[in-house]
C-alpha cells in the first residue's frame, strides 16, 4: 500500500512560496506551475526576475516569439508585486535581431513601474535601449551596467536619490555627465568603474561624502596611459581598489575610515610617473594594504603607515631590489601580518634580508610564496613569531 506523503510546502502562505521561487532560475520557477492548482500562477508573483544563459537555453527560431510574449506578460501585466531585482544577461542580445525585436526598453520601464530595487544589465548593445527614466527612478537601490563598449551620456535631470550601489563595466564616458550622475546620488555607498575609459575628460572628480567602497579598475592593456587627473574626496571610504597605469595626477582627501586598500600600478617607468604614483599609495590611514607594482618607488616620499597591520606585496620580479623592500617595511611600525608574493627569475640570488627591527614588536605572521627556497638566504630574528 502506497504511503501518502504530506505536502507541507504547499501549505505555506503564498508570499513565502513566492520568496522561495525567487531563488530559482525563471525556467524552473515556471515549471512549478504543474504541481497543483495552488502553484499554477505563483511564478507570476515572484519578486526577482533574471534572464541569463540558462533561461535562454533551448530557444529556437520557432519558439523565440513565445518567449518574448511570455516576458511581456510577466513584466507588464497589471496588479503585479513590487520587484526586488531585474537582470538581463548578454545571451538575450544574440536573439534580439530584426526578426524578433525584443522590447528591452519596455521591459526596463515595466520593471521601474513595479518599483524595482535592483537592475543588473549585461548587454553588448545599449544604444537607444536605456530609457531616460532609468536615471530618475526613486526606487532604485542598486544599478549595475555591463555595457561592452557603450558610450554613456546621461540626461541633465539625472537623479537617483535612493541609489546605494552603482557599477559600470566595459563602458566609455566622453563628457562630465557621469560626474553629474554621481553627484546626484546622495546616499551612494558603493561605486565601481571596471575596465572603463574616460576619454575627452581632464579630471575625474569623485566628491561623495557617503561613499564607503570605491573600485577604479582600468583595462590597462587596452587604454594605456591615462590623460586625466583623479580627484577623490570620500572621507568615509572603507575600501579602495585602484588598478591604474598612472594618471596625470592624484588628489586624495584624508580617508580616516579606510580599512582596506588594493592598489595595482604598472607602466610606472619614469621619475615623474613614480612621483605621481606615490600620491596614490599615500593612503596612510589604511589598516590592510595590498600593493602590486613592477617598479621601485622612492620610499623617502612615502608616509609612515601607523595604522597598517596587514601588508601584502605582489611584484613582478625583484632581482637585487630587497633593500627597497626593507626600507618600505620600515614605514610600517605596527605591522602584524606580512605576505610577499612575487615570481623570481631563474638565477636571481637574494642577499641577506634582515627584517627591520621595528617589526619585531608586533609582527605575528610572515608568508613568502612563488619562489624557490634554494634562491634565498634570509636572516629573520623576530621574537613574536
Amino acid at each position: 500500500m502506497a504511503m501518502c506523503v504530506e505536502d507541507r510546502i504547499s501549505s505555506f502562505p503564498d508570499p513565502i512560496l513566492c520568496h522561495i521561487l525567487s531563488f530559482l532560475p525563471i525556467k524552473e520557477a515556471v515549471r512549478t506551475s504543474i504541481i497543483s492548482t495552488k502553484w499554477r500562477y505563483l511564478f507570476a508573483s515572484i519578486s526577482t526576475i533574471k534572464f541569463d544563459g540558462y533561461s535562454m537555453s533551448g530557444l529556437t527560431d520557432r519558439n523565440i516569439d513565445n518567449f518574448k510574449n511570455f516576458v511581456d506578460r510577466l513584466l507588464k501585466s497589471p496588479d503585479q508585486v513590487r520587484l526586488d531585482c531585474f537582470r538581463l544577461s548578454h545571451e538575450i542580445c544574440s536573439w534580439n535581431d530584426g526578426d524578433h525585436d525584443f522590447d528591452i526598453s519596455g521591459w526596463i520601464c515595466a520593471a521601474l513601474c513595479r518599483g524595482v530595487k535592483e537592475i543588473d544589465l549585461q548587454l553588448s548593445y545599449l544604444e537607444d535601449i536605456l530609457p531616460a527614466v532609468l536615471f530618475t527612478c526613486g526606487s532604485l537601490v542598486t544599478l549595475k551596467l555591463d555595457a561592452v563598449g557603450h558610450k554613456f551620456k546621461f540626461p541633465s535631470d539625472v537623479c537617483l536619490g535612493n541609489l546605494k550601489t552603482l557599477h559600470f563595466r566595459d563602458s566609455f564616458f566622453g563628457d562630465y555627465s557621469i560626474l553629474r550622475l554621481i553627484s546626484n546620488c546622495h546616499v551612494l555607498e558603493d561605486l565601481a568603474f571596471i575596465e572603463c575609459d574616460f576619454y575627452n575628460t581632464s579630471v575625474l572628480n569623485i566628491q561623495t561624502p557617503s561613499l564607503k567602497r570605491f573600485i577604479l579598475d582600468f583595462d590597462l592593456g587596452e587604454f594605456g596611459d591615462l590623460k586625466y587627473v583623479v580627484v577623490i574626496n570620500a572621507p568615509n571610504l572603507i575600501y579602495f581598489q585602484c588598478t591604474d597605469a598612472v594618471a596625470q595626477g592624484y588628489t586624495l582627501s584624508t580617508m580616516k575610515s579606510l580599512e582596506k586598500a588594493h592598489i595595482s600600478i604598472c607602466n610606472c617607468d619614469t621619475i615623474d610617473s613614480q612621483t605621481i604614483a606615490t600620491h596614490l599609495i599615500q593612503v596612510c590611514n589604511v589598516r590592510s594594504l595590498r600593493l602590486t607594482i613592477n617598479e621601485i618607488f622612492r620610499t623617502s616620499k612615502l608616509p609612515i603607515f601607523h595604522n597598517l597591520i596587514e601588508f601584502e606585496f605582489l611584484g613582478r620580479g625583484f632581482n637585487g631590489r630587497e633593500i627597497w623592500l626593507v626600507e618600505f617595511l620600515h614605514r610600517m611600525p605596527n605591522l602584524k601580518t606580512l605576505t610577499l608574493n612575487f615570481p623570481v627569475v631563474a638565477g636571481t640570488q637574494w642577499k641577506a634580508l634582515e627584517v627591520p627591527s621595528c617589526l619585531s614588536f608586533h609582527l605575528k605572521e610572515i608568508e613568502i610564496s612563488r619562489f624557490n627556497t634554494h634562491m634565498i638566504d634570509m636572516e629573520v630574528s623576530i621574537s613574536n613569531l
